[in-house]
């Protein structure tokens, strides 16, 4: 068989797909350009699975130079979607060459990723934010797919998307709204639009634990949680808040959300998110951004103009992060002692407690299941 001269089969350039995609955006056809960001990215990384054994009849066909138009046919196919076929060599001549074609890998994540980014923020600036939700989450998947480790370039560009995604203030309020109607509308739109983002972020996190440094996430994508979590959501939710925030790296930013918070909160949940936050941090063993946490609140009340919540539970916490500074047990279980109905205002206070128990003194946690509980732990290790 003759060889003819080779050429190259290529997608176009990313640039040139973004820019099209964009008139078609701001021509108003979200629908149609959700469609095509998401088809377009796909032939970047496309993949497909060959057994071993087609892969095999593959390369022994094409060696022996007896290959019919639908062995061409289907290696076509299969080189733009395998990388690994894109490096079958075809009578000892170098990449996979079949007639008068050099086929090459479809596996261009880079310009995938170019691509659903550019689409993802054009989408949400426009306040579409089911499509770009989805195109967000298709541009962390092929973070995961291309295994694109975590730095700071990357961190940059899932910035963008979060600060793309809109946001509506709502009437903090309800005597303050004229339109229930519209309010209504308002409220399932702020659902929308956190449901959205929240995906995003926690796809973006898990995504930085499995490729990057912290087992636990990037604590610059927990912190971006919590301010949409906080920011945007009809009903906050603070213990995700306080969740997303611990796991994060910015006590002092934690603390304006607080302040934020004392100012707009129903009586009695003041304290309670105080000391859930200085106790989530205490039960991770982080008794510094603890202390920094309450004396930034203390510092911010005064120029917000908010009162610091006077409790038996604020009383408390204060004893609670002195006693931690030093090697003191018994102090710590008489504050536990005395101060149990304050405790006890949430049942998630005495788990922590314990887990700061264990964690600055060294002491065991009891096994709920007691002798069994034991028994069977001991026939887990065997």
């Amino acid at each position: 068989m003759s060889r003819q001269r080779s050429r190259r089969i290529e997608l176009p350039p990313a640039q040139e797909n973004i820019e099209k995609l964009e008139k078609v955006v701001n021509e108003g056809n979200y629908y149609g350009a959700q469609q095509m960001y998401k088809s377009i990215s796909a032939r970047f990384i496309k993949e497909k699975v060959v057994g071993k054994d087609i892969g095999e009849r593959i390369k022994s066909e094409v060696a022996k130079g007896t290959y019919s138009d639908n062995m061409i046919a289907t290696i076509n196919e299969i080189a733009l979607e395998d990388e690994n076929l894109s490096e079958i060599a075809l009578e000892g001549q170098g990449p996979a060459t079949v007639g008068s074609v050099i086929y090459v890998t479809a596996q261009r994540f880079s310009e995938a990723l170019d691509i659903l980014h550019s689409g993802t923020c054009i989408q949400l600036s426009n306040g579409q934010v089911t499509c770009g939700a989805e195109l967000a989450l298709l541009f962390v998947e092929i973070l995961g797919k291309g295994k694109v480790p975590y730095d700071e370039e990357i961190l940059e560009r899932l910035k963008k998307i979060y600060e793309s995604f809109p946001r509506v203030q709502l009437p903090q309020h309800l005597w303050d709204v004229d339109d229930m109607q519209q309010l209504s509308e308002n409220i399932r739109s702020a659902k929308t639009r956190v449901e959205g983002c929240s995906s995003f972020l926690k796809a973006a996190i898990k995504w930085s634990a499995e490729n990057g440094e912290s087992i636990s996430g990037s604590p610059e994508l927990h912190i971006m949680l919590a301010e949409y979590i906080f920011s945007e959501s009809p009903e906050v939710d603070m213990t995700k808040v306080t969740y997303h925030y611990v796991k994060g790296n910015n006590p002092k930013k934690f603390a304006t959300t607080l302040v934020s918070f004392l100012g707009k909160c129903y009586p009695g949940e003041d304290d309670l998110a105080i000391a859930r936050a200085v106790l989530r941090y205490l039960s991770t063993g982080n008794l510094k951004d603890a202390n920094i946490l309450m004396d930034e609140i203390k510092n911010q009340v005064e120029s917000a103009e908010v009162t610091f919540p006077k409790s038996e539970l604020m009383q408390f916490i204060n004893y609670l992060l002195r006693t931690l500074e030093r090697d003191a047990l018994p102090l710590f279980n008489m504050l536990r002692a005395n101060f149990r109905p304050s405790i006890e205002r949430e049942p998630a206070f005495n788990e922590m407690l314990d887990d700061i128990a264990e964690r600055f003194f060294g002491v065991q946690r009891r096994n709920p299941m007691g002798m069994f509980g034991d028994i069977f732990k001991l026939m887990g290790a065997e």
